[in-house]
């Protein structure tokens, strides 16, 4: 791990890692959650705080997800920090460790398995995101893996439509989707 990974007069938007609430297997519930925290303890403007999803891989060896959302936030002095409760990362870490560490390099990819992320604020998620977990439970009903404690979290319009936040087709959801590259160049210029 870096010593640059974190930065010490860097003043949380978030609880401690243990402080948060945390399901495995239910990154987006986990994000979501985040910006609920965020928003109701007014910790940062939540126009300063988008999210995004990825396929990562930690460590050595890569994790393989269908899919991984975090949250991303940029302080007013233009540092960038990625909040993921599934690394061995820093909570949080500095934008340009987690680009390096966790999302490596999409070069020596098969083109058909290079990464791409789609940014959606936070106000925005928080406001249309919904999910029944269904995604969730095998075709017998039984879970894959065990649900979080509270209610599913829906919307007045859904009870259901994590496909369109974690669809990589531009034309689908809500916020902008990004190849790896374009992604990492465009928030290492914002910072």
């Amino acid at each position: 791990m870096s010593e640059e990974a974190v930065c010490p007069e860097h003043t949380g938007i978030a609880p401690l890692r243990e402080e948060c609430v945390y399901t495995s297997c239910y990154c987006e519930e986990n994000v979501w959650k985040l910006c609920e925290y965020i928003k109701h303890q007014q910790t940062c403007p939540m126009d300063e705080v988008p999210i995004w999803k990825q396929k990562s891989c930690k460590g050595a060896e890569p994790v393989i997800w269908d899919y991984h959302v975090v949250l991303l936030h940029f302080n007013k002095q233009g540092q960038g920090f990625v909040y993921d409760l599934d690394t061995i990362l820093p909570f949080p870490c500095l934008f340009d460790t987690y680009s390096r560490e966790a999302f490596q390099s999409d070069l020596f990819l098969k083109p058909q398995f290079r990464r791409k992320l789609r940014v959606i604020p936070a106000a925005t998620f928080l406001k249309k995101f919904a999910s029944d977990r269904s995604h969730m439970k095998h075709s017998n009903g039984a879970w894959r893996m065990p649900p979080p404690s509270y209610p599913c979290i829906e919307t007045t319009e859904s009870k259901m439509n994590l496909d369109d936040f974690i669809s990589m087709d531009a034309n689908i959801g809500c916020g902008k989707v990004y190849t790896l590259s374009d992604f990492v160049q465009h928030f290492t210029i914002k910072g």
